[in-house]
């Protein structure tokens, strides 16, 4: 499955609007980012990483037509080097999303970044709620309260029994 990291602008007041510039980015191998390197770092605006490797493939490909190396093995440095770009493409948008000062809020694992927002936004209205006068946000999972009224037979949970045994062994104190 594909991990995202989460990242959002520094802000001193959270609200909806805010939520729309949160940015999730995949890491992993970006197939485009390989394939076509300058186009792929000028449409996600990663304008230093941009010059930097208009710059890096400049200078590998002059020092190695200067020091005598075929075609084809300047061909395969190129190759490599686009499959770097591929590996370490999210690093560069985690690097120039640092840059501009924003920050890291969660990593979240999901089948692709739909599912990843969704599973983010659960956890972090989750941690956003007041506890106080808020409904939605008691825990559904976890059983009903019980209150001890007498003559009711449910309203008290009854203590667990002494002799029950949950795992292996059949009966307390026994060889295994």
């Amino acid at each position: 499955m594909p991990v995202y990291t989460v990242h959002a602008p520094v802000t001193s007041n959270w609200n909806l609007q805010t939520t729309d510039r949160f940015t999730f980015v995949r890491d992993g191998f970006h197939v485009w980012a390989a394939l076509f390197g300058v186009v792929w770092l000028a449409w996600n605006r990663l304008w230093l990483a941009l010059i930097g490797w208009i710059v890096l493939i400049i200078v590998v490909d002059v020092a190695m037509v200067r020091f005598g190396v075929g075609p084809a093995a300047v061909f395969l440095v190129d190759c490599l080097l686009a499959l770097l770009l591929g590996f370490e493409a999210s690093s560069l948008k985690r690097w120039t999303l640092s840059r501009r000062h924003w920050r890291q809020l969660d990593i979240v694992v999901a089948d692709d970044e739909e599912a990843a927002e969704r599973r983010f936004f659960d956890r972090w209205t989750a941690k956003q709620r007041v506890p106080g006068n808020d409904l939605a946000s008691v825990d559904r999972g976890a059983p009903p309260p019980t209150r001890d009224v007498p003559g009711e037979a449910f309203s008290r949970s009854l203590p667990p029994s002494r002799d029950e045994i949950i795992g292996l062994f059949p009966e307390p104190g026994a060889s295994r």
